[in-house]
């Protein structure tokens, strides 16, 4: 028999205003503290929301210049431009923001993701914001030409950076912005009627699917690399030496490099003990521009306007049980349906059943289902699903399909993509980015735990259904 527990967290939403704050948590109802978060779930995996591409850290506005939006009567000023992000293991990326009302927090881990699980989804528009980063700075660095097409006189990096910033929130959170200089206000006018829609750029690396299971003494997969890059080396498992489990192409032949296209097995030996193992593949490649960057925190959605050589990686998991369930599961954030997308699969001959938001799901031996766990707008999750013989998978973090315009709430930007907003040390007197560590997160944090007491019994058990010669 098995378990497994899932804890849902309304922790506190982004600083759009505490009445927002409440009532998304109160709404939710589902209110944990990161301890009890953690609890029991210490051992299992923590699976990103995408399993392959860039993984990088945001360092700040490296080349801006500054924007004024207009909003409900108010002008407000903000720096526009060129953020850098440093990649995992080697290479640089460069980013303009997606997400104007909300804030960069220092230091902040981003994912590459596809832009089904960011504010681009369902977002018409998307595509002009592809064609705007190809044809416009840095892809575009004949500022004299960029100048000229636009009718801007002359262009520096920092109007460049501004303009096309400025351009891209128009479309991407349907902004009444404008820059402040004239020659970047000039080329904002340029991009935003010149843009024509592109299709979304597919991922520099992913594994498909991320998660296999079967029996032991199969071949369990296939897994299929998707990649941009001439080929990617392939990992074993870290205990393939005592475990004997071996990564294998279709013919059984064991492999170290793979190209887009492969497939790949695990290779599980007859007599292994039921268990799970984890392979990974990596390759150094430039990401393609127009791929969207989540945070793993409450931190403004990027797309990627430039990207040096780097190191992008994946990961795909395998589960077998010799009798019994032997569930596979993968997840990934849907926008379109404002939740989580839980797909389970299970390759045992018995069934395998859990309950998540109260809900019972069950599936078959041999099939595949895909639950949507609801969520609030810039709700945090956390939770667990446990299976047999030790079986693990922990999925984690915000939900953030919304921008600002999109929501319908008209407050004002709570702060704005600039050094001290991602530092948290405002320089420019008035300037917005003073307000990205607010006077109000003494309020917030009250209210945070306040819902905590209220919340704090929201734990679903996910469990094998009983014999009925059991207890």
């Amino acid at each position: 028999m098995f378990s497994a527990v899932s804890v849902l967290s309304a922790v506190t939403p982004r600083g759009r205003g505490a009445a927002r704050l409440a009532a998304a948590a109160l709404v939710s109802g589902l209110v944990a503290t990161a301890a009890i978060s953690g609890a029991g779930a210490a051992s299992a995996d923590e699976v990103p929301q995408q399993q392959g591409g860039a993984t990088a850290t945001i360092g700040g506005l490296k080349t801006y210049g500054q924007a004024v939006i207009h909003d409900h009567g108010q002008d407000q000023p903000v720096s526009a431009g060129l953020f850098e992000m440093s990649v995992d293991n080697g290479g640089t990326l460069q980013t303009y923001c997606i997400d104007i009302h909300n804030p960069t927090q220092r230091d902040a881990k981003y994912q590459e993701t596809p832009w089904s699980g960011t504010s681009l989804n369902g977002n018409a528009d998307a595509g002009k914001i592809r064609w705007i980063l190809q044809n416009s700075y840095p892809q575009v660095n004949d500022l004299a030409e960029l100048a000229r097409k636009a009718g801007a006189g002359s262009l520096t990096e920092k109007d460049a950076a501004a303009g096309t910033q400025v351009a891209i929130w128009r479309y991407s959170d349907g902004a009444d912005v404008d820059a402040v200089s004239p020659a970047a206000e000039k080329l904002a006018d340029y991009l935003q009627k010149s843009a024509q829609p592109l299709a979304e750029p597919k991922a520099s690396l992913n594994l498909e699917p991320s998660a296999v299971s079967g029996r032991a003494g199969d071949r369990l997969g296939p897994v299929t690399v998707r990649t941009n890059a001439d080929s990617v080396s392939v990992t074993p498992p870290a205990d393939a030496a005592a475990s004997g489990v071996k990564v294998v192409d279709k013919d059984g032949k064991p492999v170290t490099s793979a190209v887009d296209g492969g497939q790949l097995f695990f290779d599980v030996p007859a007599d292994a003990a039921d268990g799970t193992a984890a392979l990974t593949v990596q390759a150094s490649t430039t990401v393609p521009v127009g791929r969207a960057f989540a945070s793993e925190t409450r931190s403004q959605t990027q797309i990627l306007a430039g990207s040096s050589e780097s190191t992008v990686s994946a990961t795909a998991t395998a589960n077998w049980a010799k009798k019994g369930a032997a569930p596979a599961l993968s997840a990934q954030k849907n926008c379109a349906k404002g939740g989580v997308d839980i797909t389970a699969t299970n390759k045992g001959d018995e069934a395998f059943t859990f309950k998540l938001m109260g809900i019972e799901h069950t599936i078959a031996a041999g099939a595949s289902q895909t639950v949507t766990i609801p969520l609030q707008e810039d709700q945090a999750y956390d939770f667990t699903i446990k299976g047999p013989n030790g079986f693990e998978k922990r999925f984690k973090g915000v939900l953030d399909c919304k921008t600002e315009s999109t929501t319908g709430g008209g407050e004002q930007p709570s702060s704005q993509p600039s050094p001290a907003s991602v530092g948290g040390t405002g320089t420019q007197a008035g300037d917005l980015a003073e307000t990205g560590s607010s006077n109000a997160t003494p309020m917030i944090a009250g209210i945070a735990i306040a819902l905590v007491v209220i919340g704090g019994g929201a734990v679903f058990l996910v469990r094998k259904k009983k014999a009925p010669t059991q207890d």
